[in-house]
């Protein structure tokens, strides 16, 4: 049986606008519930697309993103202002525009030691979420982009058996690309999710999509549906 289900659209411009109706319909669900919602932002090309439409919509909306407790995938360790910074590119495109409120955004701190900013990502995710029995803590929703090797997240492939089971919440990473120390959410805080979505977009990645759909596929991304009951794969590939 499938652990995957897979949404096809006509582009990505309809892919990023398709998804954030699909999130902003879960957000609008939540009405005024008091319960935690949490979800891991990602960065990238298509999260800002995503992202962009989705701050686009609440505003004409006028969605409140007040119930919505922001974290991240994953983060690399620069400044919060630096280019490279996944925080700001949620920052300029989604938290400003709509002005989610500071309390809700609980980014990982790149710019301090990675060993350091892990562990204080870890710790206050698993204060703020409810945990599963082994003690992972239970984000509502991952969203994860897919590199041109299979990636998620900053979850490269080659890593060594004992390292991709580690129980760390978030753990740091170095990476086969630049910036190459980064911070990102473990394989098992991923698949403890209720919900992944995958937006798996852009030239040149159709082989690596491929690889990770196909049963016993050995990419990073093959590695999340492979631990999961169910993920959802969006994309505009041909695939």
């Amino acid at each position: 049986m499938s652990t995957y289900e897979l949404v096809r659209f006509a582009s990505a411009e309809e892919l990023a606008g398709k998804v954030a109706e699909r999130w902003l319909s879960e957000i609008q669900a939540l009405g005024a519930t008091s319960r935690f919602y949490g979800v891991a932002l990602s960065g990238g090309r298509i999260a800002g697309r995503f992202l962009s439409q989705a701050a686009g919509l609440a505003k004409a909306r006028n969605l409140s993103f007040e119930p919505v407790d922001c974290f991240w995938g994953d983060e690399r360790c620069v400044p919060p202002d630096d280019a490279e910074s996944n925080f700001r590119l949620a920052r300029e495109v989604l938290l400003e525009p709509l002005r989610v409120p500071d309390r809700r955004i609980h980014r990982v701190r790149g710019e301090d030691p990675p060993e350091q900013a892990a562990r204080a990502a870890g710790e206050e995710l698993c204060r703020l979420a409810p945990r599963e029995r082994d003690g992972l803590p239970v984000l509502d929703l991952v969203l994860l982009g897919m590199g041109e090797e299979g990636h998620v997240a900053s979850l490269f492939p080659g890593e060594p058996e004992e390292v991709t089971t580690s129980p760390a919440v978030y753990r740091h990473v170095v990476a086969s690309k630049p910036p190459p120390h980064r911070i990102t959410l473990g394989y098992p805080a991923i698949a403890a999710a209720r919900q992944v979505w995958v937006l798996a977009s852009g030239a040149g990645k159709e082989q690596a999509l491929r690889e990770s759909l196909r049963p016993g596929g050995r990419t990073p991304l093959a590695r999340v549906l492979e631990l999961r009951g169910r993920t959802t794969v969006f994309t505009e590939l041909n695939v």
